[in-house]
């Protein structure tokens, strides 16, 4: 019986590299991307199912997933890759603009779960991996909107580790640095320019397949240019005077 991925933003960069490292093992795929053309082309090369839809509303995930369980009949694997870039200027503030990336960026990685789980427990259990960023761990002055909605899928990530761990679930996300992608296409003459080293979607979707197969649920793996993809370990915070930490806090 295949393996059944279901991948987001899946028509360029990080989730066309996924869907091509996981169809090349065999994996079968379901494609979902706002650009309905480069979506519907990428799933013809690997032999997968697609959908052009839009992750920020509900329906889209829905869809997906019905769309895996019409065609496959299960799914095991599902890669939260859709995001955009913030460029929110506070100084001159675009409303749109922000309900526009918090609803991408986070929305769409907790319909992404809500939908794709009841699937996933029906086919025996799987994985989640949701594409975070370095700026979802640390301060990021270049995109605070992006950095914010980043550090909350991390969150969402870390908060859903143990109870989608009791469904035989496990959810984890990627963190990766600047990568070559259409994400930064209007600054990577900046980064050549200065020497600066640019990740390609391909070191990340090994990352991606590593943090499918990761033992621990809540796995939030660094990738950096250079070198081997690793779990990050937050310090941890005090905790009351003479007393534990609530139930539940990890």
């Amino acid at each position: 019986m295949s393996t059944v991925a279901l991948i987001t933003g899946a028509a360029s960069g990080i989730g066309a590299a996924v869907a091509r490292r996981l169809s090349a093992g065999g994996v079968k795929c379901v494609l979902v991307d706002l650009n309905g053309e480069g979506v519907e082309r990428l799933a013809k090369e690997v032999e997968g199912a697609w959908l052009a839809a839009d992750v920020s509303q509900e329906e889209a995930s829905r869809e997906a997933v019905a769309l895996a369980g019409r065609r496959y009949g299960r799914l095991d694997l599902v890669h939260l890759n859709a995001g955009i870039s913030g460029r929110v200027d506070f100084a001159d503030f675009d409303l749109e603009r922000y309900r526009k990336v918090v609803a991408v960026n986070v929305d769409g990685v907790v319909f992404g779960v809500r939908a794709s789980l009841p699937l996933l427990v029906r086919s025996g259990g799987g994985a989640i991996v949701v594409t975070s960023s370095l700026a979802g761990l640390v301060g990021f002055a270049g995109d605070p909107i992006y950095t914010m909605t980043k550090h909350a899928v991390v969150g969402l990530v870390r908060g859903l580790a143990k109870p989608l761990a009791e469904q035989n679930v496990r959810i984890g996300a990627v963190c990766p640095g600047f990568t070559d992608t259409p994400l930064v296409a209007e600054t990577r003459e900046m980064f050549v320019n200065a020497g600066f080293p640019l990740l390609s979607a391909e070191d990340v979707a090994a990352a991606v397949e590593s943090a499918f197969y990761a033992e621990t649920s809540g796995t939030l793996l660094v990738v950096q240019p250079g070198r081997p993809p690793v779990p990050y370990r937050y310090a941890g915070v005090p905790g009351p005077a003479g007393g534990q930490r609530p139930p539940g806090v990890q």
